[in-house]
This record gives C-alpha cells, sequence and structure tokens, in this order.
C-alpha cells in the first residue's frame, strides 16, 4: 500500500494539511527510553514540496564548522560524491575530511562515533550495513549535527532514487537491444544488491521486464561482494565455468564493469553482448564512448552534484536555515548524445546547482527540516515512488 493511502487509512475523516500535521507530530512527542532521543519520522509520510522560503530556525550550538564524509570503498560513484562534498565544503567555507573505511562495518562506526565525540557539524555517511551504523547516526543526529545518507535512513537529509523507474530504464534498453540485435533471444546475468533492501526495485524491474521475453533466460541472479569491480569480476569468473556464453549483464556500474573484465579476459566479450549498469560511473561512460564495447549503457545518478547538494544544504544547516529532508536522484539514460554535457555538468557541480533549471534535471527536493525541528528527521525507507 503506498505511502498516501496508508495516511489516509490513519486519518479517515480528516483531510489535514501539512501545516497541521506537522503541528500534530510535534504536539505528540516520540515516546523513548530514558537516555535516549527522539525517534525520528518512523512510519511511512507523504513529504511535500521543499520549501526554499521556509521560516528559518536557531543555529546549532556548539559544533564546528567541519564536514566529514564516511565513505563505504573507493568505487566511482562513491568518488564522485566525494568530489562534490569537497567542493562544496571548499565553497562554504567548512573544514572537509573524509575516511575511506573499505567496506570495514566497525572502522564506519567508529568513526561516526569519534565524529560525534569531537562535536562535528556535517556528516556525510555509507556503510555496506546500514542497520548497523544507524543507531550511531541518530546519535550524532540527537547532538544537533546534520547527517546525510545515501538511501538508507536515518537521515536529516535523506537521498533516494526512484530504484523501480531506474531499473526499468536500463531493463527497456536492454530489451531493445535483445530485440533488435540478438534476435530475441539471451543468456542474462543479474548482478543484484537485493541484500540491501533498499536497492531491491531496481532489480525487480528487470526481472519483470525480461520475464516478458519468452526466449530469454536468466542464468544467474546473484549479488556480487563486494559491490565493487572487485566483487563483479570475481562473481563473474564463477558465473562463466558453468556459463561460458552470456549475452546480457545488468547491476550497478562498479560490478557490470568488474564482470566485463571477467568477459574480457576470458576472452568471452563480443561486440553484439548488451553490459548496462546503474550509476553514471566515468568507466562506465569511457565504455560506452567507445562505440563497439560490449558495454552499452548506464542510467546516470550523478554522484558530484548530488554530493555538492548535500554539502550545501549541510552548511545551510548550521546557519538555521530550513533545508529539504529528502532529496530525489532523477535517473537518466546516457547517450552518445548527451554524454558530453554529462561530463561537464559533473566536471562543475557547483553551477548545476546554482542553476535551477540544470539542477531539476538531477534532482527534486521534498519536506522541510531545520535545527528546532530535528526531531523530525526521515527513518524510514523514503523513495519518491511511494511519495504520492
Amino acid at each position: 500500500m503506498s505511502a498516501k493511502k496508508q495516511g489516509l487509512r490513519v486519518f479517515p475523516s480528516l483531510k489535514l494539511s501539512w501545516s497541521i500535521l506537522l503541528v500534530l507530530i510535534l504536539s505528540n512527542q516520540f515516546a523513548v527510553a530514558a537516555g535516549d532521543g527522539p525517534q525520528g519520522i518512523s512510519q511511512p509520510i507523504v513529504l511535500p514540496t521543499y520549501n526554499p522560503n521556509a521560516t528559518p530556525c536557531n543555529k546549532p550550538l556548539g559544533l564546528t564548522k567541519n564536514l566529514t564524509y564516511v565513505q563505504e570503498n573507493e568505487r566511482e560513484f562513491l568518488e564522485g560524491v566525494n568530489l562534490g562534498l569537497g567542493a562544496a565544503a571548499r565553497d562554504r567555507g567548512l573544514g572537509y575530511h573524509r575516511v575511506i573505511v573499505e567496506n570495514d562495518v566497525p572502522a564506519a562506526v567508529k568513526q561516526i562515533q569519534e565524529f560525534r565525540s569531537d562535536k562535528g557539524g556535517v556528516l556525510i555517511a555509507t556503510s555496506s550495513n546500514p542497520a548497523a551504523v544507524s543507531s550511531s547516526l541518530q546519535e550524532v543526529i540527537w547532538s544537533g549535527a546534520f547527517v546525510g545518507t545515501i538511501v538508507p535512513p536515518p537521515a536529516t537529509l535523506l537521498l533516494n532514487a526512484p530504484q523501480y523507474a531506474a531499473g526499468k530504464a536500463l531493463t527497456d534498453a536492454a530489451i531493445a537491444h535483445i530485440n533488435s540485435k540478438l534476435g530475441g533471444k539471451a543468456t542474462v546475468v543479474l548482478l543484484t544488491q537485493d541484500t540491501m533492501q533498499f536497492l531491491a526495485p531496481r532489480f525487480a524491474a528487470m526481472r519483470d521486464g525480461l520475464s516478458a521475453l519468452p526466449n530469454v533466460v536468466i542464468v544467474a541472479d546473484i549479488a556480487a561482494n563486494p559491490v565493487s569491480k572487485e566483487g563483479g569480476f570475481k562473481t563473474m569468473n564463477m558465473i562463466l565455468l558453468a556459463n561460458p556464453d552470456i549475452d546480457v549483464v545488468l547491476g550497478g556500474d562498479a560490478v557490470v564493469l568488474g564482470a566485463l573484465k571477467a568477459l574480457r579476459a576470458a576472452g568471452k566479450d563480443r561486440p553484439d553482448q548488451f553490459l548496462g549498469g546503474i550509476d553514471g560511473e566515468p568507466d562506465a561512460v569511457s565504455e560506452i564512448k567507445k562505440g563497439d564495447s560490449p558495454f552499452k549503457a548506464s542510467i546516470a545518478l550523478s554522484s558530484p552534484v548530488f554530493g555538492y547538494a548535500m554539502g550545501e544544504y549541510g552548511a545551510d544547516w548550521l546557519e538555521g536555515k530550513s533545508i529539504p529532508q529528502a532529496m530525489d536522484i532523477l535517473p537518466s539514460s546516457l547517450t552518445k548524445e548527451n554524454i558530453r554535457q554529462y561530463e561537464s555538468d559533473l566536471a562543475d557541480p557547483a553551477s548545476v546547482f546554482a542553476d535551477p533549471g540544470r539542477r531539476a534535471a538531477y534532482l527534486n527536493m521534498y519536506g522541510n527540516i531545520c535545527y528546532d525541528t530535528r526531531d523530525q528527521y526521515i527513518n524510514f525507507p523514503w523513495s519518491s515512488e511511494d511519495n504520492k
């Protein structure tokens, strides 16, 4: 059931405006154990469009003007976030500190806890185990700091993409190739991330689309571990032992690039294959530009652009301004025709953020939150696909 429908069931006889709903929530504080802080908004609600002219509130007190990025690993998508965050920190006069934890979850927890102990002001955190870092992120929110996350909650600013739509866009491109270049027949590998429930809809879309083709066989539907080029390379090597002739590989850019490396090492790459990913990573873009590479498509989620936006809103938070609660990363299918503009935007995310028209091609923003209303942080798996 959609969030909207859930909301109507809870209030069957009331047509409440967002402002009235907010007053009700604020007047009925969440019941928490002694020593804990507010649990945030844990049940799905419909977020209104972000109001950039909302009344500002108080500035956080006693926090440093530092932005810390706890980075899960060095895959290019997350490196793009670093690029955007670093640029925003420089432009807004924030100290910038990045820590790469190399998929080490206890190390990520330690870094988040150290950030809180140091009274940091702006934290962006990613982890291969969102549940393991959740309580530490909540403690940072309770301290009054800004917390930004990419897909999983909790966060004062949560980013997500319409995951089913992203998966469908890639699948549609693959189906068009199968029908036009492979005679409607294909052996397919799905390199999934179903172990992270927030990304599962993109792979559901792939299965839904491919299941409509009677002569398409999915010979492997498996999560690469870790989610990196190395993980994709290792997983594809195992798949090739049992299935040496593969026509289509779909997944995130990093793991599919690793699969491409394995195909080339085994001499099993062909120009008529369709390898496609999601994220718009630079190496994926380079492969598409070649023209004869098996890597044919990437659904871009511009990480430098949204990284810059997160840094900007983190700086706004420290100044007491009202910022979005959630941000939608809009997927776009990269083609030879639009890659040049995409690369230009990647290289200069500040100019994209400053231009409302260009920014709107990459990001949609929802809800409002500031230091005074920080108990209203998002603590449920928000998606714009449910925000209807």
